[in-house]
């Protein structure tokens, strides 16, 4: 039975949470007397559906279903989840929970995307106090992973780990914070950030764009895959974190910053950071933006993903949760379906396609899919045994584009002996997209020479391959380039 979840509020931080929650298979209702709510939502999911997808290499739970209600009553009814994400006043805050837990299931978890108040705050006044978290996310919700999970001693410890089990479910970290402290903890990082940004300004020595540079070509990027500690542990090389505090604890008493001490917003003071923004990006639109941005994580994401480090290490792990297992196909007769995924935004080249190299990577995939359903896995490959590929033939026969949900199935041409001759076939519904041919040799890995699999591979392929001996000869196997 597909759950299903309900955002209270449509604007950028309930269209992130509503986004999360469709493309990781929940139906999703939303309430938000906004007229403008379905149109800005459509347009948060559409951004969503062209790049979250590609941070996958399975193919992703069946999208949700998405509805929109006039009434709050109508939207919680029977719901799992609530996600409240309404303006950042209080007594708004409260006058919303009571008109909820009229109407919600009991155990139904409300989570609030506060940045700033504290769960207690939340629940003073609540029918049932024990509903109400703080699961405060960061934008865009449906790209980063990380909710500040706050709870009080309200909230019962099976209702905790419940909340983190259904945030990891679609694919997000839960950071159980342990004690309230207002604006949590990443925020009071930004704080303090912001702060000294706002003098380094006032005091002339820094433009916006300056300021955001010396982030993102600096330290933001070692932040973004190993965070503060583990970067200082780094900088006090082989001695660690130890000499790194003995070195540069002693600056901690210098007059560096001004943290303590807030410049005053004054209207001169705004014009000069707004002047300064409006020159910085002003040439770009909020979609145009918010499209740079989402291909740039997307890019760092994949990056990290591809070490199994930092937040790429979730993704490694939310594909392993929701990818399909690899085994012999129940009916061998049929192709084998070895691939099913998006194409990611970092795969397409300036021409606005996918990139000739990962046609390549896919059916490279595609093939490693295939060893593993006869058995050539991680573990066979250890113990010294696995294929090397000897030639490839790809033709390129429509366009491919970011986004796309492609899938590749797999005909065996040749089973027998070393050799195992495979025909990929990239589709895209049932428009054949691209071919791949590719011939390869079972090896030792101690020689590095030809050698025979083991029996069980053996007979594996055999299987596969004497049923698809009876299926016509693919349309372009065996062809070489050349006019044709």
């Amino acid at each position: 039975m597909k759950k299903s979840a309900a955002i209270i509020g449509g604007g950028v931080i309930g269209g992130g949470w509503a986004a999360r929650f469709l493309l990781m298979g929940w139906d999703v209702r939303v309430f938000d007397p906004d007229p403008e709510a379905a149109r800005k939502i459509s347009e948060v999911l559409d951004n969503a559906r062209r790049s979250l997808p590609g941070l996958s290499d399975v193919n992703l739970p069946a999208e949700g279903t998405l509805t929109f209600h006039d009434a709050m009553s109508d939207a919680v009814d029977g719901v799992a989840w609530i996600q409240e994400s309404v303006p950042e006043r209080l007594e708004l805050k409260r006058k919303v929970y009571q008109t909820l837990q009229e109407h919600c299931s009991t155990d139904a978890i409300i989570g609030s995307s506060t940045s700033g108040f504290k769960p207690s705050e939340l629940q003073g006044g609540a029918i049932r106090s024990e509903q109400i978290v703080v699961t405060h996310p960061f934008n865009p919700v449906y790209l980063l992973p990380l909710i500040e999970l706050v709870p009080t001693d309200e909230n019962p410890p099976e209702m905790v780990e419940r909340a983190k089990a259904i945030l990891t479910e679609i694919g997000m970290y839960p950071l159980h914070v342990r004690a309230e402290i207002d604006a949590h903890i990443a925020d009071r990082f930004l704080e303090a950030v912001w702060r000294e940004a706002l003098w380094l300004i006032k005091d002339g020595i820094a433009t916006t764009e300056e300021i955001d540079n010396s982030i993102r070509y600096g330290f933001g990027l070692r932040w973004a895959q190993m965070g503060l500690f583990e970067t200082y542990r780094i900088a006090g090389g082989e001695a660690g974190m130890r000499h790194f505090i003995e070195q540069f604890g002693p600056c901690l008493s210098w007059p560096w910053t001004k943290l303590m001490d807030v410049p005053e917003l004054t209207d001169g003071l705004i014009d000069q950071i707004a002047d300064q923004s409006d020159d910085q990006s002003g040439h770009m639109s909020l979609r145009e933006l918010e499209r740079a941005r989402d291909n740039n994580l997307v890019s760092i994401l994949r990056g990290l993903k591809a070490q199994n480090f930092g937040a790429g290490a979730l993704l490694n792990a939310q594909d392993a949760r929701i990818g399909t297992p690899a085994v012999m196909p129940a009916d061998p007769a049929g192709l084998v379906e070895t691939a099913r995924r998006a194409v990611p935004l970092d795969w397409t080249d300036y021409n606005g396609h996918m990139n000739e190299a990962r046609y390549l990577q896919a059916f490279g995939d595609a093939t490693d899919q295939f060893m593993e359903i006869i058995g050539c896995d991680a573990g066979y490959i250890a113990n010294g045994g696995s294929y090397f590929t000897a030639e490839t033939h790809i033709r390129h026969l429509h366009e491919v584009h970011a986004g796309m949900r492609i899938h590749i199935d797999t005909q065996v041409i040749l089973g027998d002996g070393k050799k195992m001759h495979l025909f990929h076939r990239m589709m895209y519904d049932d428009t054949l997209l691209a071919t791949g041919e590719h011939m390869l040799i079972h090896v030792s890995l101690e020689t590095r020479r030809a050698s025979k699999p083991a029996a069980h591979i053996a007979a594996n392929l055999a299987t596969i391959a004497d049923a698809h001996a009876v299926l016509p000869l693919p349309e372009g196997a065996g062809k070489a380039v050349g006019a044709r």
